[in-house]
């Protein structure tokens, strides 16, 4: 039996069309997952625990709010249109393509 091999973060930092506007979504540059659209912070359920990509659901998740994490700053909080599952993700502010600022702040804070 041979050992699972690790995953390689550079390799699953890529690129993808969003699930909710079919907009082209880069890769995040700043060393962190991007999991979300940028346009419309529209995600996918693919993870149980941030990163795992260990979720069969794979269906849209929403954007329905914000909340503030020490040390992680503002996060986006998704609910799976699916199985209602709920995850919070770090705002992407940097890069070729940060979030969209006033969509970010017409979420309620939950």
């Amino acid at each position: 039996m041979t050992a699972p091999r690790a995953r390689s973060r550079r390799a699953e930092n890529t690129g993808f069309p969003c699930v909710h506007c079919a907009a082209p979504v880069p890769a995040n540059t700043d060393g962190h997952y991007r999991n979300h659209c940028p346009y419309c912070l529209w995600s996918l359920h693919v993870d149980e625990l941030p990163g795992d990509r260990a979720s069969g659901c794979r269906q849209p998740m929403e954007p329905i709010g914000l909340v503030e994490k020490s040390g992680k700053g503002w996060q986006v909080v998704h609910r799976c249109t699916a199985c209602g599952h709920r995850q919070p993700n770090r705002l992407v502010r940097d890069g070729d393509a940060p979030d969209d600022l006033d969509l970010v702040l017409s979420l309620p804070w939950l």
